[in-house]
């Protein structure tokens, strides 16, 4: 049983670290603020999660339209 808990935790551990690195790599090094798979994770990610991300790309890219999530009441202005 104290094996089959290890091995859950493990693999747990694992999934947050390959799914946290993805969101990262979106929010701070990539190329463009729509990547589908960056705006995906970031819809499931928890508010404050979310909104440090929107802020980050919003830093990064100021002068494009915010990607499904990030936008404020008019889809056109940054949350």
């Amino acid at each position: 049983m104290k094996k089959l808990l290890q091995v859950a935790c493990v693999i747990l551990i694992g999934v947050i670290v390959m799914i946290g690195g993805r969101y990262y790599r979106y929010v701070a090094s990539s190329d463009t603020p729509y990547d589908e798979v960056g705006i995906m994770l970031n819809g499931y990610m928890p508010g404050p999660v979310r909104s440090w991300g929107c802020g980050k790309l919003k830093a990064r890219f100021p002068d494009q339209l915010p990607p499904y999530g990030c936008a404020g009441a008019d889809p056109r202005t940054w949350a």
